[in-house]
């Protein structure tokens, strides 16, 4: 008797036939959102010259942010009630608009007008996107996706300011807008076939629909003010940061699951924990070339140096946390990479003294990117395990703003501080900000147990 062995299924891969398409095409979308956020930020000073827009410099950056801060909401509400793939076209579609306005911008305030309809199609892609990995991916492969949008943001930080520099000097800034919105339309090809097979019909009614945009367009104003007000000085300067803070806080806790101020065990602590570590490795990023131009006298570009060296190992450890059979929990995960934050920030800070050597800095950010680089994905990984299908555009959403929301916080009152403080020692003025972002990574790894219910038991996968 002849017996026959069937074979068994393939294991599935991000790049298997199945996904090949999705993949490229959704991991290039999150590239272009990385690369205009770093090229517009080293185009701008040409653009804000040539459009005799320097008043409305800060304005360029807050406006964008708060309408990102919208669209997050948006996206969320929109994802749960009628799957993705609404919102998908749609993030494209203002996204790219946006990007046409602003190349074409005859003026400042009409760039500060592209700038708003792009950050609002920003907000909407970076939801849906996140939403789609939950519905198109098995479990075991999310870990890995998640590591390969971080990863999205490792080209665009090595040769985005080259490459931009390059194009502005050579050509025109227009071409960054437009080069960027043209290379997105073939990505958002890739992803239509696997999106045509979602289903669109409602299948969840999005509660306090109009009440969350309300709350996100409060929350989004009070940003844009403290991203105006850190850039300001004096008693205006002061004003203007005590009503973008009462903004925030007035508005951005209706945003979020109940209990993340509290830190409440599960998916409250889980968005909690990205708000502290955008926050803690944000708030001392903007300052490490500062510090090593201002203390050290390194070069602009020796000084950059630092920030790809911490985008490869992001890179790196976001790869390592999707390996296949790696040994650590979620838990273990984070802690290692809040750890790994904290010890990077501190040890940065060390070459405020001349005879430390500037390798040390060196190692020490890259050191704090391999941190992120666990606790990004990690994150992400645990607030699909822990949302239910009709609540995962919400909760994405949610984690996205906290980690917006209480990076502007950071950036916004630690830069108030640093001016106060700067002109009657710099040292202490780097060393306290520092400090303050290592303290804040270190809250988070104490915290990191938190994002496991009592009882619950480790989810199956890497």
């Amino acid at each position: 008797m002849t017996t026959t062995t069937s074979t068994p299924p393939s294991t599935p891969r991000l790049l298997s036939p199945d996904y090949r398409a999705l993949t490229i095409g959704a991991v290039s979308l999150a590239s272009m959102i990385a690369f205009e956020y770093l090229a517009v930020a080293t185009a701008m000073p040409t653009v804000a010259r040539e459009l005799h827009g320097l008043p409305l410099y800060a304005l360029a950056f807050g406006a964008s942010l708060a309408a990102g801060v919208v669209g997050l909401v948006v996206g969320g509400i929109w994802s749960d009630s009628n799957g993705p793939r609404g919102s998908v076209w749609q993030g494209v579609a203002w996204f790219v608009v946006g990007l046409a306005i602003a190349g074409l911008a005859p003026s400042m305030w009409a760039l500060v007008a592209g700038r708003i309809v792009q950050g609002f199609g920003g907000g909407l892609l970076s939801v849906a996107l996140y939403v789609v990995v939950g519905h198109c991916y098995p479990a075991r492969l999310h870990p890995k996706m998640f590591g390969a949008f971080a990863a999205a943001w490792v080209l665009p930080s090595i040769i985005g300011p080259a490459l931009t520099g390059f194009v502005v000097t050579q050509w025109s800034w227009r071409w960054i807008f437009l080069a960027i919105a043209l290379l997105a339309l073939p990505a958002a090809l890739l992803v239509r076939p696997a999106l045509t097979n979602l289903a669109s019909s409602p299948r969840a009614e999005a509660a306090n629909s109009k009440r969350r945009i309300l709350w996100a367009l409060g929350a989004a104003l009070g940003a844009c003010a403290l991203h105006f007000g850190g850039q300001q000085r004096g008693l205006p300067a002061l004003a203007v940061l005590g009503a973008g803070l009462a903004g925030v806080m007035r508005f951005a806790p209706r945003l979020l699951p109940a209990g993340t101020v509290r830190m409440r065990r599960g998916l409250p602590s889980v968005v909690a924990l990205r708000g502290i570590a955008s926050a803690a490795f944000l708030e001392a990023e903007i300052f490490v070339p500062l510090m090593l131009t201002r203390q050290r006298g390194l070069s602009p570009a020796a000084a950059g140096l630092t920030l790809t060296l911490a985008a490869v190992s992001w890179s790196a450890a976001s790869w390592y946390q999707g390996r296949e059979g790696q040994p650590l929990s979620r838990v273990l995960l984070l802690r290692l990479g809040m750890t790994l934050v904290a010890g990077g920030i501190a040890t940065t800070s060390l070459v405020l003294n001349p005879s430390i050597p500037i390798v040390v800095a060196l190692a020490a950010w890259a050191m704090a990117g391999a941190g992120m680089g666990l606790i990004y994905p990690t994150l992400s990984v645990l607030t699909l395990e822990l949302s239910a299908p009709e609540q995962q555009g919400a909760n994405s959403s949610s984690l996205q703003l906290c980690d917006s929301l209480f990076a502007v916080v950071a950036i916004s009152l630690g830069g108030s501080l640093f001016v106060a403080l700067v002109e009657s020692s710099s040292v202490a003025a780097f060393a306290l900000l520092f400090g303050i972002a290592s303290a804040f990574a270190l809250a988070g790894a104490l915290f990191s147990s938190r994002v496991r219910l009592s009882g619950k038991p480790r989810a199956p996968g890497p």
